[in-house]
């Protein structure tokens, strides 16, 4: 008989081939990220070369948004320039299209005081970026940035204002004001980090049907049903999921098969798995690991989680120990197993990004300015450095996208 892991491997690969096939027929795609092993039109073509886009921090030496070209098959990276300069732009979202490119800007002065989203379009020969226009975030500090499926909203997390907000997508890809803002209110234990709310990214169920908006000040996990014609959130019934008073959710991630989700905890060094209810939009807690080996006493906060394409495995960052903690996800219950942690070569790793093929992780350093390029073992899940680390100053997140032929 088929093992579980054989299984699922062929549950996801149909599903990816309906849903990249629906693509090329012109239907909606996956909201913000590239496609899985398919050329620029939508087929079936390996890629040969992925334009990875690096969201950094403006307040040294960089400019704004970098852009490399990555070897799919041998990993090596290349600098290819300043793709755009913009302040801030801490985070990004690829649309589905490909042609547009969204980043925040993590301020709080923009049209007042406000975040700004910035939309840009995609130089299709260079990769460069074309600023078409920015809009207010609809809060402080925005920090993280997605889109949906049909690629006609863009979804804001407000970190400074403890708000979400969603934006609407013009055709030509500029954006449009807030056309929906929630506000958090309230607070958390620890009163230098959660004296207020802080929402700290925002997430879509595979459905495109409910957000997720970790607040790293409230302990929270809120859930809003999302209206992707309307532009709008709404408050959900049950409204959120909690973790451990003091434990800080910020970076969130479905599984492949939907089934289940795991939220990262900034301020505890853990990470919280839950089942998933996709009819109510619920979360039910399964499982709360620790992201740090035993006996290290070091400050430590953690920062991204990213399950790996095939769904085996779950990999998030810690900013103390600087490196990439590794989980193996049990298909039936979707529990994590700690395998083992892997240095970043580098400081302080806020973010990294795993290719759509599942075979290569960049990590971003934020603290040395580096990136620094691992092989993923597909059948362990453990990482492999490929070699010197690349310089970026200020990197913040990772973003693939093939490279037209």
């Amino acid at each position: 008989m088929m093992n579980r892991w054989a299984w699922l491997a062929v549950v996801w690969m149909a599903g990816q081939l309906l849903f990249w096939g629906g693509r090329a027929m012109g239907q909606a795609t996956g909201a913000s990220g590239p496609a899985v092993g398919t050329d620029e039109s939508g087929g079936s073509a390996a890629v040969r070369t992925w334009r990875v886009y690096i969201g950094t921090y403006t307040r040294g030496e960089s400019k704004g948004i970098y852009l490399f070209e990555m070897e799919a098959a041998s990993g090596e990276l290349r600098p290819a320039g300043v793709a755009a300069e913009t302040k801030n732009p801490s985070f990004l979202a690829v649309h589905p299209s490909r042609k547009f490119l969204y980043a925040v800007g993590e301020i709080s002065d923009f049209a007042g005081k406000s975040g700004a989203i910035s939309a840009f379009a995609v130089e299709p020969a260079s990769g460069k970026l074309r600023l078409l226009n920015q809009q207010p975030s609809g809060g402080q500090g925005p920090c993280h940035v997605i889109v949906d499926a049909a690629g006609r909203n863009a979804l804001a997390a407000n970190y400074g204002s403890g708000s979400a907000a969603v934006l609407p997508i013009g055709p030509d890809g500029s954006l449009g004001k807030p056309s929906s803002v929630v506000q958090h209110e309230g607070s958390g234990p620890n009163p230098q980090r959660q004296a207020g709310p802080h929402a700290h990214s925002i997430n879509l169920d595979p459905a495109g049907r409910y957000a997720f908006v970790p607040d790293l000040g409230l302990d929270r996990i809120f859930i809003y049903r999302f209206d992707a014609g309307a532009g709008s959130l709404a408050r959900n019934d049950p409204p959120a999921a909690a973790v451990a008073p003091g434990a800080g959710p910020r970076h969130f991630a479905f599984h492949p098969t939907g089934g289940f989700a795991y939220v990262i905890n900034e301020l505890a060094s853990t990470i919280t798995a839950f089942v998933y209810d996709a009819h109510r939009g619920a979360l039910k807690e399964l499982q709360t690991i620790g992201t740090l080996p035993q006996g290290f006493t070091e400050p430590n906060t953690t920062a991204e989680v990213q399950v790996h394409p095939s769904g085996r495995f779950v990999y998030g960052s810690n900013r103390g120990l600087d490196s990439i903690a590794i989980f193996s996800v049990d298909a039936e219950s979707g529990r994590l197993t700690a395998i083992g942690h892997e240095s970043t070569r580098g400081k302080t790793p806020r973010n990294f990004g795993i290719d759509p093929a599942g075979k290569w992780l960049i990590a971003a350093n934020q603290g040395s300015d580096t990136l620094a390029v691992f092989r993923i073992d597909e059948r362990t899940g453990r990482l492999q450095p490929t070699g010197p680390t690349v310089n970026v100053p200020l990197p913040v997140c990772v973003k693939f996208v093939p490279a037209p032929r």
